[in-house]
């Protein structure tokens, strides 16, 4: 009887460590990619599900977004200019077979690849496009990083240029050439103002011109506000058609 109890007891001991090995729970955002012998059989999760203790296992794959810094990168501009440069980027495990089976760490392959692409997509820019034109370089190497990790069944969501050091000295050169463009633009309008001044001048030269009287109207007008001035002495010109009929009066005489 005592020898009956020993062998139930060890069966108990051996179903119990079986189903311990073989039930595996797995969250809503997690799968398992599993292998019978060494090679693929399924994807399985989420939930509860056997794995055959020895002959099967399994590689859990988290699909949420990670969130990646990118280290700085020292980049050389197509101006020629060195800047340290660093990103965020924002990807996903899609294929949980592919990220398992295509690469071996699909997270350092991600990050690794895009240090690589950060230098070469912003080497092809001037400075001037890295802090203008974030939005675009964004998209640029978001597409690219999209493409090439497409093979380990990852999907790249989003890339955020967070920071672009520039060296004092450069900074300074900036500045200057922002005044420069400021002094720049302040005599274009000035000179576009005189320029708009002018031409009124001319038209209303044309005008008066055409309508003799109008002259007359604007000199009563000016003797009107000299007139309302407190000053004692005034200058008072004379119409030009007095004058000619001056002239004309003394070449009459002779």
């Amino acid at each position: 009887m005592l020898f009956g109890d020993v062998i139930w007891g060890i069966l108990i001991a051996l179903v119990v460590a079986f189903l311990a090995a073989a039930i595996r729970v797995l969250r809503e955002y997690e799968r398992g990619v599993v292998f019978t012998l060494g090679r693929f059989t399924s994807v399985k999760g989420p939930g509860f599900f056997l794995l055959i203790p020895v002959v099967q296992q399994m590689v859990r794959v988290d699909l949420r977004t990670v969130v990646q810094d990118v280290p700085s990168q020292d980049v050389i501009s197509r101006d020629n200019v060195s800047v340290k440069v660093n990103a965020v980027i924002y990807y996903r495990a899609v294929d949980p077979e592919k990220a398992v089976i295509q690469v071996e760490d699909f997270q350092a392959a991600t990050s690794q690849l895009a240090q690589t692409t950060l230098r070469s997509v912003l080497g092809k820019h001037d400075l001037d496009e890295m802090l203008a034109e974030r939005d675009k370089l964004n998209n640029d190497i978001q597409n690219i990083l999209d493409t090439q990790t497409d093979a380990w069944g990852i999907k790249v969501a989003n890339v955020e240029i967070k920071h672009v050091d520039i060296d004092e000295s450069m900074v300074r050169a900036i500045a200057q050439q922002a005044e420069a463009e400021r002094e720049r633009r302040a005599k274009v309008i000035n000179a576009e103002g005189e320029h708009q001044a002018a031409e009124r001048l001319v038209q209303a030269a044309h005008t008066l011109a055409g309508a003799p009287r109008a002259m007359d109207l604007r000199y009563l007008s000016a003797v009107q506000n000299v007139a309302s001035d407190k000053a004692q002495t005034f200058l008072f010109p004379l119409p030009m058609e007095l004058l000619d009929a001056l002239r004309k009066g003394a070449g009459g005489e002779d």
